[in-house]
């Protein structure tokens, strides 16, 4: 009998295989792509050849004989700090984590406006939040590419989404605070082009609106997110005539800084000035005074962003379109008090 000698080329191949294992090269594809219809003997033959020629399957190969394509683009709208941001860091987190345990190939976009992007070659999309890149969106549909948008509540898209309760966070929070006696309480908002921050400027209007207490524009204060414009805020907020007891900011990295600046101005939290945040950043926990806030489940909305994104890119025919909020928690601590 014949021995068949193994190739001695350093890139192994698939035929390399077939030829060691003594199968054709179809045999050898459904082995690799794990397909039922091969012999069990045959399938042990090809698995000794694989680990004896230490045979690294080709990514492109497999998805050809497959049918699938196995990579997630992750499309994070562009911003100032945002590898400093809890909630960026969150949501690759757990969009990451599950990438990995389901075996799909994560590609990360960052994209302004000016941004263009080829989305031909991906299995699906995931759109954290549509900031000036709606078109992409709508690109993805009409192409037929599996996507989802997570922050963002999508009404008027035939789209997946999965979006955070902020409306309904924010009425808490604002809520909580008129509970313990404060009337003049103000907003620090986050950037208004997002949807969050519009709706979580929404819940606080609402929250004042149901305990009938005025509005007072004065009292609102709209930022970009960025730690320089809260503290910005902050020093604004501190120098109003008949100023606010409490006030509401739009996250709690700008609520830290709002912290920061009013005991720079001699004042004491909360005995002058309650503050609630959004986010439940830990950083919240370790300042002077641990921070009342907001908890949104960051990384529960991206790991069920790749589940559904997965179950999209699987099933035979395109699934009903799941439109879905996710709950918000307010979490207690020591930054607010009664007036």
């Amino acid at each position: 009998m014949r021995t068949k000698k193994t190739p001695s080329k350093t890139t192994v191949s698939i035929e390399d295989v077939a030829r060691v294992a003594g199968v054709s090269i179809a045999t050898v594809s459904r082995v690799i792509n794990k397909l039922s219809s091969v012999k069990n003997k045959n399938r042990v033959k090809v698995m000794d050849a694989v680990k004896q020629l230490n045979f690294q399957p080709s990514i492109s190969a497999q998805r050809l004989a497959t049918g699938k394509n196995n990579t997630v683009s992750l499309i994070i709208p562009r911003y100032e700090g945002m590898f400093y941001s809890f909630y960026v860091l969150e949501l690759i987190r757990g969009i990451g984590t599950l990438c990995e345990a389901l075996k799909l190939d994560l590609l990360l976009h960052l994209t302004d406006v000016r941004t263009s992007l080829n989305l031909r070659g991906v299995g699906g999309v995931i759109f954290a939040d549509i900031i000036g890149n709606r078109e992409k969106v709508e690109e993805a549909i009409k192409s037929n590419i599996p996507a989802i948008v997570i922050n963002n509540y999508v009404e008027d898209l035939d789209v997946n989404c999965i979006a955070v309760d902020n409306i309904g966070g924010a009425e808490t929070a604002t809520s909580y605070l008129i509970s313990l006696g404060h009337k003049k309480i103000a907003h620090i908002s986050g950037d208004l082009i997002t949807q969050a921050a519009a709706h979580r400027l929404e819940g606080y209007k609402q929250a004042l609106s149901k305990n009938n207490i005025k509005l007072r524009q004065e009292y609102i204060f709209k930022t970009d997110y960025s730690r320089g414009q809260a503290r910005q805020a902050a020093e604004d907020l501190v120098k109003i005539p008949d100023g606010p007891t409490a006030v509401f900011v739009a996250s709690d990295s700008m609520a830290l800084e709002v912290m920061t600046v009013v005991r720079e101005m001699g004042k004491k939290i909360p005995d002058d000035l309650s503050i609630v945040g959004f986010d439940d950043n830990p950083s919240g926990l370790y300042g002077p005074v641990a921070l009342t806030t907001v908890r949104q489940p960051l990384v529960r909305m991206a790991q069920m962003s790749v589940e559904e994104l997965n179950a999209i890119m699987n099933a035979e025919k395109r699934p009903k379109t799941k439109k879905i909020v996710l709950p918000t928690e307010l979490v207690i601590r020591e930054s607010a008090h009664n007036l």
